[in-house]
């Protein structure tokens, strides 16, 4: 689940739309098309989906959903195109889609998880029990100005010197395998799936979370994103996606292994193949931070929203004040 680059490139296999037409259910009734694009392969941010769609929920609601894997040109400009009504993204890789002139067509109307799940995990022992730690080691590195300003950002707040830290390309698929090998020092992941990971692999890490170090950077990822388009012209059909999808998550934090169950099953890339105990070990962990301390899920919180999109403004990582922009609760029943 690595964080794409903060760079937007609009390719023209995207330019394109799609016609919703509606599909004849079994019982006669017709159905509205609606396709709802991954960021990444099936795993536990997406289980609420793949539980709304197996339970019904969904062809309840009037709705025939696909599932599909983002493309190359990402999940967001597929929905942006309209050839998605709905895609998963995250509020740190939406500024790049926001931050234009003319910014591109999407909504975050529901975030997934409550709070920023992810942070820098590393070999045990080696140190590294605080952004300072860094300082002398080798960090792995997608290159996204947002992701290397995060960094500094800590470190300068734990009293470190970022540049006494050593970047590296990061390619690595599995990083509990990465630092027990020595590929690497430190890396960025989300705990709920490479922190979970190293437990099932019985690689010992430690790790330290970003929203522990500055309410800042507790922003809001995943979110699910919707077409502006789509949001505009059948308001209705969103609202009856969206709380198809809130049943599905809440049947998730109340059924954990139900809903791995259900996740894996539904999965039709074979990449979560012989990966059962990391699924439900992953799944136990995440449904708890579903709705976390909100009042139900899906909620954004719009003082904390705008918190991070103020922080990128401060570090000109934006050129435009994203405050206030990009996000609904208005689809949440």
């Amino acid at each position: 689940m690595n964080i794409r680059k903060f760079t937007v490139v609009l390719t023209t296999a995207v330019i394109m739309t799609c016609a919703c037409l509606p599909v004849q259910a079994q019982n006669g009734s017709d159905l509205k098309k609606i396709t709802f694009c991954l960021d990444w392969t099936p795993n536990t941010n997406h289980t609420g989906v793949y539980a709304a769609l197996a339970l019904g929920y969904y062809e309840d609601a009037g709705l025939d959903v696909e599932i599909v894997q983002p493309p190359e040109s990402s999940a967001v400009l597929m929905c942006a195109a309209g050839q998605a009504q709905f895609a998963v993204d995250a509020q740190d890789t939406m500024a790049a889609s926001l931050d234009l002139d003319e910014p591109l067509g999407i909504t975050a109307v529901a975030a997934i998880l409550q709070h920023n799940t992810s942070g820098i995990m590393s070999r045990a022992g080696d140190g590294i029990l605080s952004p300072k730690g860094l300082e002398g080691k080798t960090y792995s590195t997608w290159e996204s100005p947002i992701e290397l300003a995060m960094i500094e950002y800590v470190m300068e707040q734990d009293g470190g010197d970022y540049e006494q830290v050593t970047l590296i390309p990061n390619d690595i698929t599995d990083e509990p395998a990465a630092l027990a090998a020595g590929q690497t020092d430190a890396v960025w992941v989300f705990y709920g799936w490479s922190g979970i990971n190293a437990d099932v692999e019985g690689v010992d890490v430690d790790y330290w979370s970003f929203s522990d170090i500055s309410k800042e950077l507790d922003y809001y990822t995943p979110v699910i994103v919707a077409n502006n388009d789509f949001l505009e012209t059948e308001p209705e059909a969103a609202k009856a996606f969206m709380e198809a999808t809130k049943k599905g998550y809440e049947y998730a934090v109340r059924n954990p292994k139900e809903a791995a169950d259900l996740l894996i099953a539904g999965d039709t890339t074979g990449s979560l193949k012989g990966a059962e105990e990391l699924i439900y070990k992953s799944q136990e962990w995440i449904s708890g931070r579903y709705t976390a301390d909100a009042d139900s899920w899906g909620i954004i919180d719009p003082e904390r929203w705008d918190l991070f999109y103020q922080w990128l403004f401060e570090h000109e990582l934006t050129t435009h004040d994203l405050s206030g922009k990009g996000y609904s609760n208005d689809y949440l029943q």
